[in-house]
């Protein structure tokens, strides 16, 4: 029984090495105008940016996640697509002339194969409408497709700044499941502030996430809570916290997580909600 491991492990690396012997090194016999025509996504904020930007059919794989409702904004747009799990093997399998990820050579699957050769595009992590615009720019160009990048910005600029900011300096948490509190520095701080809140988090001195109490949450009484859509119901006992009589009396702003756990296009529609939701309280209807 002993030996059975390692035979196991050798035959893998047999395999591996022997898909990288049989993979073509020459990646112009892939590109037939200059653009990437097999383009891999290692991570769910890249995956929505390709669905954005890039032309349908040259999108060779996504994350399991690009399907998920409650973590991707757009993921019937992923439906039909080839999805992966990040293995080196479907890695291989796939044979991309481009892997874009968060960074994507920071991917396990990556490391396992030191002797490919593939294109890769490290995008930033966006804690800022500007980190997005520049996401959005980087793999807009990286695709072949920087007019797309530049109209999608310009979409968003439009909408944003349309859009009023009804916070007037008024507190509001972003209370998550099991008490914890996204602080300053992030991309939902990012809206708090765009929308006119001030971060409950940054009056306190907290770091970019903390969990606080129920009883330290009563005695601060923001404004306005910012909660995911997924805690509006009790599903467990994360949840269920958020739904103490002691935390009835402050509105509640909702939002799903999906629309905030990435730097995308869907900032812009978290943002026309969040102002949507502190008009409704305030009895001026909708934005």
């Amino acid at each position: 029984m002993r030996t059975v491991k390692p035979l196991l492990i050798g035959a893998a690396l047999l395999g591996i090495a022997g898909a990288l012997s049989a993979a073509p090194t020459d990646r112009s016999l892939l590109r037939r105008d200059g653009t990437p025509q097999r383009i891999l996504s290692l991570n769910l904020c890249t995956d929505q940016l390709l669905l954005a930007l890039a032309d349908r059919g040259r999108i060779a794989g996504l994350t399991h996640n690009a399907t998920d409702p409650g973590l991707s904004a757009v993921p019937a747009l992923a439906r039909g697509l080839p999805l992966h799990r990040g293995s080196a093997e479907q890695l291989l399998a796939t044979n991309p002339d481009l892997v874009v990820g968060m960074p994507a050579r920071g991917s396990a699957a990556l490391a396992a194969l030191p002797d490919a050769r593939y294109p890769v595009l490290d995008v930033a992590s966006a804690n800022s409408l500007e980190d997005i615009y520049r996401a959005i720019r980087q793999v807009g160009a990286a695709v072949g497709h920087g007019e797309r990048g530049g109209a999608l910005i310009a979409d968003m600029q439009r909408e944003i700044a349309a859009l009023p900011r009804r916070g007037r300096g008024r507190v509001a948490a972003y209370y998550q499941r099991r008490g914890y509190m996204t602080g300053t520095g992030t991309l939902v701080d990012d809206l708090m502030t765009r929308a006119g809140l001030v971060n409950l988090a940054a009056k306190l001195g907290k770091p970019p996430l903390a969990q606080i109490s129920l009883e330290e949450m009563v005695a601060a009484d923001p404004d306005f809570l910012i909660v995911e859509s997924a805690t509006d119901t009790v599903t467990d006992q994360g949840s269920e916290m958020l739904h103490h009589p002691a935390l009835d009396h402050i509105p509640r702003i909702s939002i799903p997580q999906a629309w905030t756990v990435c730097g995308g296009p869907a900032y812009a529609r978290a943002a026309r909600s969040i102002a949507a939701q502190i008009a409704q309280h305030d009895g001026g209807g909708d934005v």
